[in-house]
Parts: C-alpha cells; structure tokens; sequence
C-alpha cells in the first residue's frame, strides 16, 4: 500500500514480539510497515528476524556514547529521515530519553509483561509469579520519562493455574503479548495514532 505508516520496532532480545508484529502485518495487511529495527546489543535474536525480512538494523551505543542523549540522537535522525511516524518497543530493555520521546510524541508504544502498574521493570513475570498472584496478564501503554509508566492503552489477563510453573507463565504471557500487540497497532493505526 503506498499509504504505509512507517514505524520502527526497538528490541533487546530474542525478537518475539517483533516477530509476531511482523506476522500481523504480514497477514491482515495493516497499513504500516516497520522499516528499522532499534537494538542496542549486537549479538540478540531480534536482528536475525529483522536480517530474514530484509530490515535495516540500527544499534544505538549508549556505552560508547557520553550521554544517553547523545547515543540516541543520530537513531532519532536517521529514523526522521527515514519517515517513521512511530516506535514499537518489543522488550527494549533501557529507559530512553526526552529527546527520544519529543521526537515521536505519543507515538512510542511499549508491551510489559503483567499488568501495570503493578510489576514494573524488566522481571515483570517473575515479580508476578513471586508474589503469588492469581491473575497477571499484559499491558500496552504509551511510553513517557518514568519506567512502565505510561498512559494504558489495553490489558489482557492470564490466569494462574493451582500447578503453575514460572517457566509454564512464561509461555502463556508470550501467547498473549503476541495476540494483544497486533490487536492494539491495528486500533491505534485505524484512530490514526501515528498519522
């Protein structure tokens, strides 16, 4: 389609997500296309699904750079030139910055897996599970300054069995991320977010 909203997907790890946004676009024929792959290591599974489907990889050095601002600054150029409209962060495990976030404002999406605001950060299933909790799930929200913060877009809930391993609520909450991130681009594309 030649109305395609450019969007770009940041990613640390093994590109789950990223791969089912892939799948998504590829079989309902949303009117996006993800154009830059976001990483900031180079040796993640992600970049070998974004390599497969042909993808520009970036990688943002924060360790090389003197400021978080000054490592993300020719990411921002090169995705603005590029003509990205928005960003997908699929388990991107770094708090970005103002400059990031002024760039694409209200238009940097995060999945977190349980449900905010409960479990913030990076062990959000094994906080979760820890705890004891009954029912977790997963959560799409816009991204802001704050980690796991932003205004909720949609939540979908998992259940925990009587027999739950962390390992079995691991893979159920994959299932969901998988189902709910297309689920929510496809609205947020139709209430024309990224326009």
């Amino acid at each position: 389609m030649a109305n395609d909203i450019k969007l770009a997907v940041f990613a640390s790890g093994n590109g789950t997500n990223f791969a089912a946004l892939l799948d998504a676009i590829a079989g309902q024929q949303l009117p996006c296309q993800i154009v830059y792959l976001v990483v900031d290591k180079q040796d993640i599974g992600a970049i070998n699904i974004a390599n497969a489907h042909h993808i520009p990889v970036l990688f943002v050095d924060y360790k090389q750079a003197e400021t978080r601002e000054a490592a993300e600054a020719p990411i921002i150029e090169q995705l603005q030139a590029a003509g990205v409209k928005g960003v997908l962060m699929a388990g991107f495990m770094r708090l970005i910055t103002n400059h990031l976030l002024e760039a694409f404002p209200q238009k940097i999406i995060n999945i977190h897996p349980a449900l905010l605001p409960s479990f913030p950060g990076i062990h959000g299933i094994k906080d979760a599970f820890d705890y004891g909790v009954k029912i977790t799930g997963v959560t799409v929200h816009y991204v802001d300054e704050e980690m796991d913060s932003g205004k909720i877009i949609d939540q979908a809930t998992v259940r925990l069995e009587a027999n739950e391993t962390l390992a079995s609520l691991e893979e159920k909450i994959h299932d969901v991320e998988h189902h709910l991130y297309p689920t929510v681009l496809a609205q947020l594309l139709k209430d024309e977010v990224f326009n």
